[in-house]
């Protein structure tokens, strides 16, 4: 076996590890295939020879790719106000098979990957690396440029986001959870009778008009009224996950990550009373958004 080919076995064993690290970066396939290519050439331009650790070696510089892009990406929203993302991202995204992404995204976690979003590069960067890859701050540190007591302030500072607000402590939160999950299997077995077993007679449903397809009214009075139209999330029930909504249970729809719908809910006892369908960009963005896992459930 020549050195070039020992070299690309190595690089091969280490490329789904260097993928998981790239995505949960940045948040997208096509990025991160771009991120590992990159590394794998940074690496071909290097002295194999002289790299002691090379699965460090090469998570240390698919990091720093990633932290360039994410740096990158945020100088382009600043600068290119007026481009469609819609459209450029169609067009960066048109070789990447959206099954596969929508795979990784749910391995990830979609309640996750709609989190990490919503932090700033450094902050992703320095949480991504210590929470969910297990480096220490002193290896993560000089990556970012800063000390290490300011790259622990940037991770804890990410860590309270993902977390959210916390709920309230009238609130019986296991019991919410239970609710929620209920809605999910009915909703997600078409079981309409079991579906208005968890919602209240009187169910009110307020949909925004971002949400609400043409002819279907913004607000529905009626659990039943509002279960047999249900069937309508039925194509997105795959990307529906529960998550701490402005400090109660509620469920995000984020197809590959992607923050689309939200549903929040009101409780009263065991039931659901009121259900807010929000889709608009503005209102999505001011909700207070964390996961469920590790908060009491």
């Amino acid at each position: 076996m020549t050195e070039k080919d020992w070299l690309t076995k190595q690089f091969e064993q280490n490329r789904g590890h260097l993928r998981g690290i790239a995505y949960r970066m940045l948040g997208s396939l096509s990025e991160a295939e771009d991120a590992v290519q990159e590394t794998w050439m940074r690496l071909n331009r290097s002295d194999a020879n002289s790299i002691d650790n090379l699965g460090g070696w090469l998570t240390t510089v698919v990091s720093r790719v990633c932290l360039d892009m994410l740096r990158s990406r945020s100088s382009r929203r600043e600068d290119s106000i007026d481009e469609n993302p819609i459209e450029i991202r169609a067009k960066d995204e048109a070789s990447i098979d959206p099954e596969q992404e929508a795979i990784l995204a749910e391995s990830v976690g979609i309640a996750l990957m709609v989190l990490l979003n919503r932090l700033t590069p450094a902050e992703r960067f320095a949480f991504v690396l210590h929470d969910l890859m297990d480096l220490p701050f002193d290896e993560i540190a000089p990556i970012l440029g800063r000390t290490s007591t300011a790259t622990r302030q940037l991770a804890s500072r990410a860590r309270r986001q993902v977390r959210g607000v916390s709920p309230d402590a009238g609130i019986d939160f296991a019991q919410q959870q239970e609710v929620v999950n209920s809605f999910l299997t009915a909703l997600r077995a078409g079981d309409i009778e079991a579906l208005v077993q968890v919602l209240d007679p009187g169910l009110v449903v307020h949909i925004d008009k971002s949400a609400a397809a043409t002819g279907v009214p913004v607000e529905i009075h009626g659990a039943r009224n509002w279960a047999r139209n249900a069937v309508a999330f039925a194509r997105h029930l795959r990307f529906l996950q529960p998550a701490l909504v402005d400090g109660a249970v509620g469920i995000l729809l984020a197809p590959r990550g992607r923050l689309f719908r939200v549903l929040r809910f009101t409780f009263t006892d065991s039931r659901i009373t009121q259900l807010d369908v929000i889709a608009d960009p503005e209102r999505l963005q001011q909700l207070e958004i964390g996961m469920l896992e590790g908060l009491g459930g």
